[in-house]
């Protein structure tokens, strides 16, 4: 990043004071304008008025909890959004996923492991789109590529970012034996601190989403996944 130059801004939602100062601290020194919002009302609102890069969101805040946030946001815009929660069950973290959360992050965290989830996440959604329109057909699933778009005997199907990350992969290795460490350093993009489990529920999510085409995904026990089709 050349010196001076804004790398994207970011919108910090929690209501601990010192949560928000914490990542503000550590984003504005990597070249980050930071906005911040002390409930998921407050959140939304800005959201509707403003562009962000990404959202940093807490899920337990008053008013408005993270995930009904969320939601909300959802309904007008895709920015990206980062989940801090104090809870770390499966549960917490498939709700999050199923509303298109990019990552969950479980307090308390290291600063310096959550700026490198947001540079990832940040990098990606700035990155240029492709220039081929290029498009993968498997029987009734049909992946359109440069649209990041998925339909399942023709019915479109919304995956969150990180699903189609993980199918995108997945699929441009049709074939090929991947292991768990492989997939998660390509599709979260940093050496992986959190819960291992984290790539299992988005495997679940995966084929959910594929319906009659979930069998594609195989499970190679002790070894990872392989797209076959």
């Amino acid at each position: 990043m050349a010196p001076g130059e804004n790398k994207g801004v970011i919108l910090v939602v929690d209501d601990e004071e010192k949560i928000r100062s914490l990542i503000r601290k550590y984003a504005e020194f990597e070249g980050y304008t930071v906005k911040e919002a002390a409930d998921g009302m407050q959140a939304v609102q800005m959201a509707e008025e403003e562009d962000f890069d990404i959202i940093i969101m807490d899920v337990m805040m008053p008013e408005l909890d993270g995930f009904s946030a969320c939601r909300e946001i959802r309904k007008h815009k895709q920015t990206p959004v980062l989940m801090l929660s104090a809870r770390g069950e499966e549960y917490d973290k498939i709700h999050g996923f199923e509303l298109g959360v990019d990552d969950y992050v479980v307090k308390p965290f290291s600063p310096r492991e959550l700026m490198m989830r947001i540079n990832v996440i940040v990098s990606r959604r700035q990155a240029p789109a492709p220039a081929v329109h290029e498009v993968a057909q498997f029987g009734g699933l049909v992946i359109d590529f440069a649209a990041r778009l998925v339909y399942v005997d023709g019915v479109r199907t919304d995956l969150s970012p990180k699903v189609y990350e993980l199918l995108h992969y997945l699929v441009k290795n049709k074939g090929i034996a991947l292991t768990r460490e492989q997939i998660i350093n390509t599709v979260w993009g940093y050496d992986f601190y959190g819960d291992d489990r984290t790539l299992d529920t988005h495997i679940k999510l995966l084929r959910l989403s594929l319906g009659p085409y979930r069998n594609y995904i195989v499970t190679l026990r002790g070894v990872g996944y392989r797209f076959e089709a």
